[in-house]
């Protein structure tokens, strides 16, 4: 990551003056926040659930900080359905001017981002400040589509309680996956599992293929069927049909009920991003603990999934909307939200806003994987890639079908 200079929040007054669209300010003050009227101030993005809500409103407070009158509306789906509605939605007539994306979609929404580079620059808002893997995974074709306020690496989140009521030591910063397995083995008992996993394409599985060298997608061309990823997506279905320290997860909508089970206490681990850190906190207070994802070799290295913010390619008043993304990509708004939220941020500036009341084991696991990862930058066929394993990984959890026969297929169908 770059060095950053920090600079004073720019309100969304000052940004619209840099913009030279002063005269446009005191309509959209006008009508800010009410109902989506005014698409520059509406932002559509994933609502999934208590906690999405609570992430973008943390976005909101902090820009209030240094502008009381910023507003900004929020609109959106789930986070399983946003990648298929943002598509329709962001072409109807009163779509938003403002939405999310993540570094690994970035290519997908190609056609719904506009351009920032210019925008940025009339804004006076320093590109080089943040996160260099993240302005990297966020560029397509070569202009910068979002602007990133996160940069977020998988980390394995686990129960401090569980391990040492099990007399399993504490994984760290190092751990590899035979005494991953060892642990998970040792952690299961009765109704109690060493760890919950999810069906989704890019959770255990892919970022322990990551941490050994795969990649699933190489020089802008999907490599699903690249060996590691292959060995690790089965390592994760061998978890469950081979080794029984995890129960199948359910076709639909897995992630919620392994979040749960890691909150409830009825699994020891469970790999997810930081951006649930707070609320995995809020659940097990001083027992959460973090560790980085177990590799080959033991060493850390991070499977970065950042988000940011862009402006719809159609969006009639970009300077206005930009205006709206630069008030919430600060370094006060970002180091905020990092506190506040624990979403790891894309301002090396605001690490140690974001590792305040964190326990130091725990900042020094996501923070290593942070500094030792790159981004999932994959292929305008994403969305199709990640439906299809999801139809198929049943399959893998059930032992019906290996990894290699189902990657394969999807690599055939797809790529």
């Amino acid at each position: 990551m770059k060095s950053v200079m920090r600079r004073p929040a720019p309100s969304r007054r000052t940004v619209l003056a840099g913009l030279g669209a002063i005269g446009a300010l005191a309509a959209l003050t006008a009508c800010g926040g009410s109902g989506g009227s005014d698409p520059t101030t509406t932002l559509y993005t994933w609502i999934s659930n208590e906690n999405d809500r609570a992430q973008w409103q943390a976005f909101i407070d902090a820009a209030k900080e240094s502008d009381p009158e910023f507003a900004l509306t929020l609109e959106g789906p789930s986070f399983e359905n946003y990648w298929t509605k943002v598509k329709t939605r962001m072409s109807s007539g009163d779509a938003p001017a403002l939405l999310t994306t993540q570094a690994a979609r970035a290519q997908e929404l190609d056609a719904l981002l506009a351009p920032l580079e210019d925008l940025a620059e009339g804004a006076g808002v320093d590109l080089s400040q943040y996160n260099e893997a993240m302005i990297a995974g966020m560029t397509v074709d070569g202009s910068l589509r979002a602007i990133p306020y996160d940069a977020e690496p998988m980390v394995l989140f686990y129960n401090r309680a569980l391990f040492e009521d099990a007399g399993v030591e504490l994984p760290g910063t190092t751990y590899s996956m035979d005494q991953f397995l060892d642990n998970a083995t040792s952690l299961t008992s009765g109704e109690k599992y060493g760890l919950a996993i999810s069906a989704g394409l890019v959770h255990l599985g892919m970022s322990v293929g990551f941490a050994n060298g795969g990649s699933p997608v190489t020089d802008g061309a999907l490599t699903l069927t690249d060996p590691k990823i292959v060995e690790a997506m089965q390592f994760g279905f061998d978890l469950v049909v081979e080794h029984e320290v995890a129960s199948a997860p359910a076709a639909v909508d897995s992630e919620p009920a392994s979040q749960q089970d890691l909150m409830n206490g009825k699994v020891a681990m469970y790999v997810d991003g930081p951006w649930m850190y707070q609320a995995y906190e809020d659940a097990l207070g001083d027992d959460l603990g973090v560790a980085i994802i177990p590799s080959e070799t033991g060493e850390a290295k991070g499977l970065i999934q950042g988000s940011g913010f862009g402006i719809a390619s159609n969006a009639q008043d970009q300077q206005s909307a930009f205006a709206s993304i630069a008030t919430i990509t600060t370094p006060e708004v970002i180091g905020a939200v990092a506190n506040s939220r624990g979403t790891f941020p894309s301002l090396a500036s605001q690490e140690e806003r974001w590792a305040e009341g964190k326990l130091e084991d725990n900042v020094a696991a996501v923070t290593r994987l942070a500094h030792d990862g790159e981004p999932l930058i994959t292929t305008p066929t994403w969305n199709e890639v990640d439906s299809k394993f999801t139809q198929y990984a049943t399959d893998g959890f059930q032992g019906n079908r290996t990894a290699q026969e189902i990657l394969t297929e999807i690599q055939e169908a797809v790529g």
